[in-house]
């Protein structure tokens, strides 16, 4: 199947499972507003949440899947169900062992990641607990990933794509429960929630391991050993832990930070969950399709194609992302208001929640350019390249919140966030074109820079259109906000369509039949 058809199936399984998020998010601002249950929740759910953003969207996969192509092409499906039953049970132990040492020292964990929380011990007990119960959640998500990972290998994209869907309905589910029964003591509101996300784990979990079954491929079960298969993992894959989830690590150095402001966590995560709608869609859909094809490609010999795919890769990418992140960036108060303000989220809230939203987008292209250009690197089996570009965002994150929160409080906390993105994706981007593995033409230059364009005029329009829409996105009934909101939307799109069209910045009736066309 196409690449362009690929990233559909994953991006569209993605889209379903960020609007459901939205759902979710919804519900959870009206249940908790940006309270200290709310504050500890964004910190107990950023633990196992984190290790999911670093294994289940890329970064495990980005070691595991060369080494398990290889394994089907060098030593067939003997060899590959070999290689998936001595890492599957060393990660496994691993996992096991894990969790044991952080329910065991869950408290330092916690005041390790929010230290400001110890000057409210009811809301840093209250953590703790939460922390624990959901933890489990990184058990069930790392080994979601590692079957993900086989699933990808062999072209099968929708289960996995489709599992974070059930986290988002049972969580629905868990809310909806709670506003209805008015559950309103913190501490049976705290559990409840977490119990919430262990759960969709379990179900998740449940939804790839029945795909397996359907392609046929059994995993045999080992005593777990540190054989040469899992030396070769771990060498690749600890540096590819660190570079492709700098962004996560990005965001819990500023988990760490914001603990010190009241409700500084819960703007950060619900601004997070919103920009994460294109991020998840576009790049983490590029990323694990883009993988599999560079990886296969290379061992192919097929040096052509793997230009083509990874300049197709870029060009989809920005394509979708530019206009998302000049819409994020204009008219973020519109958007946090419509979906989150009511009940305990107040104005206060939206204005701080938009306020890091904003921010948050100017980063948006670079966090998906880092999907598109990390597996340029990751199908070479370098992964130490990366993670010494992440360090160095790392470091640049770490000053810059140091040195903007005192200013900008939450706000400069997703600055550096942004900034330290770019950092990272400049260093892939350049390093990657002067060694000769990233070569640009002219076509597809010319065309960013008209789709960049588009988005611009798009922007402009939409501004007009959230001031004529004004009255609408405040009215009191919310059904009159969410159709002005989706008036807004639409026009978003139409008039970027239309510009990027006109043009010829994009070639989105080419994208549209890349859908419907096979190819080798």
């Amino acid at each position: 199947m196409s690449l362009v058809r690929n990233f559909t199936t994953v991006g569209g399984a993605t889209m379903l499972s960020r609007l459901l998020g939205f759902v979710r998010d919804v519900l959870l601002a009206a249940a908790v507003g940006t309270g200290p249950v709310a504050d500890a929740f964004a910190v107990a759910f950023r633990l196992p949440n984190l290790f999911r953003r670093l294994f289940a969207e890329g970064a495990f996969n980005s070691a595991f899947i060369p080494l398990f192509g290889r394994a089907v092409e060098e030593e067939g499906e003997g060899g590959a169900r070999q290689f998936a039953g001595e890492i599957g049970s060393a990660l496994l132990f691993c996992l096991l062992v894990l969790t044991a040492i952080a329910q065991i020292f869950m408290p330092a964990v916690v005041w390790g990641l929010a230290p400001g929380f110890s000057a409210a011990p009811d809301k840093f007990d209250l953590t703790v607990l939460m922390a624990r119960i959901a933890f489990p959640y990184l058990v069930f998500m790392s080994m979601l990933a590692f079957i993900a990972g086989i699933l990808n290998t062999y072209q099968r994209f929708a289960a996995a794509a489709l599992a974070p869907v059930m986290l988002n309905v049972v969580m629905s589910i868990v809310l909806g429960t709670v506003l209805l029964l008015r559950v309103e003591d913190n501490v049976t509101l705290g559990i409840i929630l977490s119990a919430g996300v262990t759960v969709g784990g379990i179900v998740q979990l449940t939804v790839v391991v029945t795909d397996l079954k359907r392609l046929g491929f059994r995993i045999p079960v080992f005593r777990p050993r540190y054989t040469k298969s899992a030396k070769r993992l771990l060498v690749l894959g600890v540096p590819g832990i660190i570079a492709g989830g700098v962004t996560q690590l990005n965001i819990a150095v500023g988990t760490i930070i914001a603990s010190l402001q009241d409700g500084a966590n819960a703007m950060l995560y619900f601004a997070d969950r919103l920009y994460q709608l294109p991020l998840g869609v576009i790049g983490i859909a590029i990323g694990v399709v883009l993988l599999p094809s560079l990886t296969r490609q290379l061992r192919s010999g097929e040096f052509d194609a793997y230009q083509r795919s990874l300049n197709r890769a870029l060009e989809v990418s920005l394509v979708l992302t530019l206009p998302a992140a000049v819409a994020l960036a204009v008219v973020p108060h519109e958007i946090v208001s419509v979906l989150f303000q009511r009940v305990r989220f107040d104005a206060a809230a939206v204005d701080g929640t938009s306020a890091a939203l904003m921010a948050f987008s100017f980063g948006l292209p670079a966090f998906v350019l880092n999907k598109v250009f990390s597996p340029g690197y990751f199908a070479r089996e370098d992964t130490k390249t990366p993670m010494k570009f992440a360090a160095v965002g790392m470091a640049v994150n770490v000053c810059l919140s140091i040195a903007l929160f005192p200013v900008f409080k939450h706000v400069g906390i997703a600055l550096a966030t942004t900034i330290a993105g770019w950092v990272n994706t400049g260093l892939l981007i350049v390093v990657l074109w002067k060694r000769g593995h990233f070569v640009p033409d002219y076509k597809l230059l010319k065309r960013l820079v008209l789709v960049l364009i588009a988005s611009l005029l798009m922007g402009l329009t939409i501004h007009f259109a959230a001031l004529f829409l004004a009255p609408y996105l405040s009215d009191r009934w919310l059904i009159v906000r969410a159709a002005s909101l989706a008036i807004l939307v639409l026009t978003g799109i139409v008039t970027f369509m239309f510009f990027a069209q006109v043009s010829r910045g994009a070639d989105l009736m080419g994208m549209l039949k890349a859908l419907t066309r096979r190819n080798t």
